[in-house]
């Protein structure tokens, strides 16, 4: 089981306004590989309602209401999917944790799930998490 992050719904399913760079266009192609593996129940992945919430704050402004809403619902309802709520405890410890990691708490939440799941591998674009030790970010590009 890996974590997913938001910024891999977010280029799977965003479609520019520009034309990309050649790695933004690598990114969207990995991103749309790793979604259509998770939708096949190819792979088990872990998120949380938070970073579901920050995929749909972006997604909300480049796609109509219903397919982005059908996106949410459809995660829901795979069995290779689990999504957990986040209580008030753990968001605190994650906000501390990111002032130590030197990470948003959003970031620092995905490191506090990983450690609470024994998780070690995690999709995101985001090089922040290289420096964190014990998780390993894919995919590398």
């Amino acid at each position: 089981m890996r974590f997913l992050d938001a910024n891999i719904f977010i280029y799977a399913y965003y479609k520019p306004r520009r034309p990309l760079t050649s790695r933004e266009q690598q990114m969207k192609d990995k991103a749309k590989e790793i979604i259509n593996r998770v939708n096949e129940a190819e792979e088990e992945i872990i998120t949380t309602v938070i970073h579901l919430a920050e995929t749909v704050n972006i997604l909300k402004h480049g796609m109509p209401l219903e397919p982005l809403i059908n996106i949410i619902l459809g995660l829901f309802m795979l069995d290779n999917v689990k999504i957990l709520s986040v209580n008030n405890e753990t968001y605190f410890a994650a906000t501390e944790l990111g002032l130590d990691l030197k990470l948003d708490p959003n970031d620092a939440l995905i490191v506090e799930i990983m450690r609470l799941n024994d998780i070690k591998e995690l999709y995101s674009f985001d090089e922040d998490f290289e420096k964190i030790e014990g998780i390993v970010r894919l995919p590398k590009l």
